[in-house]
C-alpha cells in the first residue's frame, strides 16, 4: 500500500491530533507515474561575500541590487562588489520603494531619498514618523501609524500638514501600507482600507468604501502582495491571529489549524516583527512567513492543483524547528539573491547543486498520516521510499532514519539505512522487519543535506493481522 507522505499525524498531551509538515522539504505538484506529487530537497544558501552588517531589507532598482546592512545603505554588482551609497540610521527592517527619480528606504522611523549619487534624508518637521513607505502616482506616502502623509509632486522633500489623510472607519492605528494594482491598502490592526488617487483638493486620495476589509494586520511587515491580493498576519476584532490574503473586500483565510496553534504560541509583540515576502518560480507561488522562532511557507500554486493549504516549514537546522537563515530575497543578476538574518553575509538560493546553509549541513524530516486497520493490527514487513537518488556529493555515503509511534507522542528508536553515494540513481531505501501495531501507527523520516532525495511515494508491505 501507499502511505501518505505531505503532511504527518502526531499528538500532543492536550490531548489532540497535530499535523507535522515537511521541514526543508518542498511538496511540487507533479504526476510523474508513482504519485501525484514529490518532496524535493530545499534550496541551498551559498555566500558571496560579506556587507557593513546585518540585512536589513534589498530591492532591485534599476537592474542594481541594493541593500541595507547595518546602517548602511550599499549596492551590489553582479560580481558581488559592495559599494557604500550613504547612512541610514540604526532601525530594524527597513521598507523600501521607488518612483521615476528615486530610491526610497523607510529607516528606523525617517525616510530617506536616493537618487542613484546621493542619499537624503528627508527632514521636514510635517513628515512625522516614518513607520511604512509607498510610490504611488507620483506622491511618497507614509504613515505615522495614525495619518497618511504625502510628499508634495513638485518637491518629494515637502510635505504640506494639510495634505494629511487618515483612515477612519475604524479607531485601530495603521501598521502598514501596500500599493495593489495602483490602489493603496492601508493596514490597520483590525481592518484594511483602500484608497485610490482622485485628483481631490487638499489629499487626493480617497477612500474606496466597498473594498473595506474586515480584518487587519498585526505588524508594519507581517503582510505583502502575493498572488494579486494582501497577505497578512492579523485578523479582526475579538479574533485571533492567523494568515489571510485579502482583496476586493474579503479576505480569506488560507492558514490551517496547525498553523493556527504555532501562531498561538507567540505573543501580539512577537508576531509584529513578523515579516512576510513573496518568491514565484518554478511553477511555486510561495509566502515565505519568517517569525522568532519558525520560518513557514504557504504554496498558494501547489494548494490550487491539489485543493488542499499546502506548508511546509524551512530552518537552518540539523534537527528540530528553527528559522530560516535567508530573508529579503530579491530577483537580480538571474539569481534569488539574499541576506543573512543574524549576520553580515550575502549570498543567493542554488536549486541545484547545493543543499546546505551557509557551508553548514542542515537536516530534512517529514511525517506521514495514521496508518489504521479498522481497530485490527498489522505486521509492517517492509517500508521503501520512492524517489531519486544518487545526487549525493562524490565519496559521501549518507544514513537516513526512520521511526514509528503507537500513540503520536512516543516514538521508537531510529531505525538507519543507507542513503547510496554519487551516482546510486537504482539505490533502493528500503527498511525490513519494521514492527507491527494494534490498531494505528504513524512513521516518519529524517535525514541531512548530505542526502539530496526526491521522494515521491512511501510503500509499505503489510500483513494484516485478524481482529
Amino acid at each position: 500500500m501507499q502511505i501518505p507522505i505531505l503532511n504527518g499525524i502526531y499528538a500532543d498531551g492536550s490531548p489532540d491530533f497535530r499535523t507535522s509538515y515537511p521541514r526543508n522539504l518542498v511538496p511540487v505538484p507533479k504526476q510523474n507515474g508513482i504519485s501525484q506529487g514529490y518532496l524535493r530537497p530545499g534550496d541551498g544558501i551559498v555566500e558571496l561575500g560579506t556587507g557593513p552588517g546585518t540585512d536589513r531589507g534589498g530591492i532591485n532598482w534599476n537592474g542594481t541590487l541594493y541593500r541595507v546592512m547595518g546602517t548602511t545603505l550599499v549596492s551590489i554588482s553582479p560580481d558581488n562588489i559592495v559599494t557604500t551609497k550613504g547612512d541610514v540610521g540604526a532601525g530594524g527592517r527597513v521598507t523600501f520603494d521607488y518612483g521615476f527619480d528615486y530610491l526610497a528606504i523607510a529607516s528606523g522611523g525617517r525616510l530617506y531619498l536616493y537618487d542613484g549619487a546621493t542619499l537624503t534624508q528627508v527632514t521636514d518637521p510635517d513628515l512625522g514618523t516614518v513607520l511604512d513607505v509607498v510610490w504611488v502616482d507620483g506622491y511618497y506616502m507614509t504613515t505615522d501609524g495614525e495619518f497618511l502623509v504625502i510628499t508634495e509632486l513638485d518637491d518629494p522633500f515637502a510635505v504640506n500638514p494639510l495634505k494629511y489623510g487618515s483612515a477612519e472607519a475604524d479607531p485601530d492605528p495603521i501598521k502598514a501600507l501596500v500599493k495593489l494594482r495602483n490602489e493603496v491598502y492601508a493596514l490597520n490592526r483590525n481592518t484594511i482600507e483602500v484608497f485610490d488617487n482622485v485628483g481631490a483638493t487638499g489629499f487626493p486620495f480617497q477612500r474606496v468604501p466597498g473594498a473595506q476589509i474586515q480584518r487587519g494586520c498585526v505588524g508594519t511587515h507581517a503582510c505583502c502582495q502575493f498572488m494579486d491580493a494582501i497577505a497578512f498576519v492579523g485578523g479582526g476584532r475579538n479574533e485571533a491571529p492567523s494568515v489571510w490574503l485579502g482583496v476586493n473586500g474579503t479576505a480569506q483565510k488560507i492558514a490551517s489549524r496547525e498553523i493556527e496553534e504555532i501562531l498561538s504560541g507567540y505573543t501580539e509583540a512577537e508576531l509584529s516583527d513578523a515579516y512576510l515576502e513573496e518568491r514565484i518560480y518554478l511553477f511555486h507561488d510561495q509566502l515565505v512567513i519568517h517569525l522568532a522562532r519558525h520560518t513557514l511557507v504557504f504554496d498558494g500554486s501547489a494548494s490550487r492543483v491539489m485543493s488542499v493549504p499546502v506548508w511546509f516549514s524551512l530552518a537552518s537546522t540539523l534537527v528540530g524547528d528553527g528559522i530560516w537563515n535567508a530573508q529579503s530575497m530579491v530577483w537580480a543578476y538571474d539569481r534569488w539573491n539574499v541576506g543573512h538574518p543574524s549576520t553580515s553575509q550575502f549570498g543567493f538560493l542554488d536549486h541545484n547543486n547545493v543543499n546546505t546553509h551557509w557551508g553548514d549541513t542542515i537536516g530534512w524530516d517529514f511525517g506521514t498520516t495514521i496508518v489504521y486497520n479498522q481497530n485490527a493490527g498489522a505486521i509492517f514487513h517492509e517500508l521503501e521510499l520512492v524517489g531519486l537518488t544518487g545526487a549525493t556529493a562524490f565519496g559521501v555515503d549518507p544514513t537516513i532514519w526512520t521511526q514509528y509511534s503507537l500513540d503520536g507522542q512516543t516514538w521508537s528508536v531510529e531505525k538507519p539505512i543507507r542513503a547510496g553515494g554519487s551516482g546510486a540513481r537504482d539505490k533502493r531505501l528500503v527498511w525490513l522487519q519494521q514492527g507491527w501495531m494494534r490498531t494505528r501507527r504513524m512513521q516518519r523520516f529524517r535525514g541531512t543535506s548530505d542526502a539530496p532525495i526526491a521522494i515521491a511515494a512511501l510503500e509499505a508491505r503489510i500483513e494484516a493481522l485478524a481482529r
